[in-house]
């Protein structure tokens, strides 16, 4: 058998499997994080409960893949995880979902390791959602997740820093109410409303358009462009303030 025949033959099984997302879908990426509780507590020593060093780290992974050929319209991060929305109209690697799902957490995971120097890995999946509004649900969705997971994990280390153990400490939050857990916090003088919006609703990156002064020594004149850039949001809106915020990212 030729080459030619045998690459023609090998090339259909490899690429039998391709599925290409449909015109007209919007497609939402999540990449999430692999063991980050081992690469967090035990690896790398960040800050329980929430790291500052740790939220920078993600919030410039994801500005890294919002720059790396991808046309990413709006993208979220909470905890391990980030949330990409492309432009409705991609077309990148003719929208073939194992291209998407393998450059992006290969990408993340690159990125995430060299600024760490650890080993960091990232799985990702896409998800296709129909309409303005199921995009709309999602970004809610993960808002709100961001909001439950902070609520429990300011609970669960308050109790820990209390002597408390780790299985007394996860059976204490178990089961209870949202105005509970608030409460269990208010008891201990922690205003949970008042803490960092980035630790209760995590952070949100878009383009913006931004001024750029500069100097033309021929023509001696002062020279005004506009270029865009990632603007890094870390103070989010809750509930229909942050769909109406969502919602202002897609096209009409």
């Amino acid at each position: 058998m030729k080459f030619d025949e045998l690459d023609a033959m090998m090339r259909a099984y490899e690429t039998a499997s391709d599925r290409c997302v449909e015109p007209g879908v919007y497609m939402v990426a999540r990449i999430d994080g692999r063991s980050f509780t081992r690469l967090t507590k035990e690896k790398v020593s960040f800050e329980a409960l929430f790291d500052v060093r740790f939220r920078d780290l993600m919030a410039e992974t994801t500005r890294h893949l919002m720059n790396c050929g991808f046309k990413v319209v709006y993208a979220y991060t909470e905890s391990d995880e980030i949330s990409l929305l492309f432009d409705l109209d991609i077309d990148a690697y003719g929208r073939k979902l194992r291209k998407y799902t393998s450059i992006l957490a290969a990408e993340a995971s690159a990125k995430l390791s060299l600024m760490l120097g650890e080993l960091a890995a990232f799985d990702c999946r896409i998800c296709e959602l129909p309409d303005r509004k199921t995009v709309v649900d999602y970004f809610r969705w993960r808002n709100e997740d961001a909001h439950r997971n902070g609520l429990n994990a300011h609970c669960y280390w308050m109790l820990r820093k209390e002597g408390v153990a780790r299985g007394a400490a996860a059976a204490q939050i178990e089961g209870r109410s949202i105005e509970d857990k608030v409460a269990l916090l208010a008891s201990r003088g922690i205003d949970f409303h008042s803490l960092p919006a980035w630790q209760l609703r995590g952070a949100g990156f878009y383009w913006v358009d931004q001024e750029k002064r500069g100097y033309n020594p021929k023509q001696r004149i002062e020279v005004v462009s506009s270029k865009r850039v990632i603007k890094t949001d870390i103070a989010l809106p809750a509930g229909v303030a942050y769909a109406d915020f969502v919602r202002a990212m897609l096209p009409a």
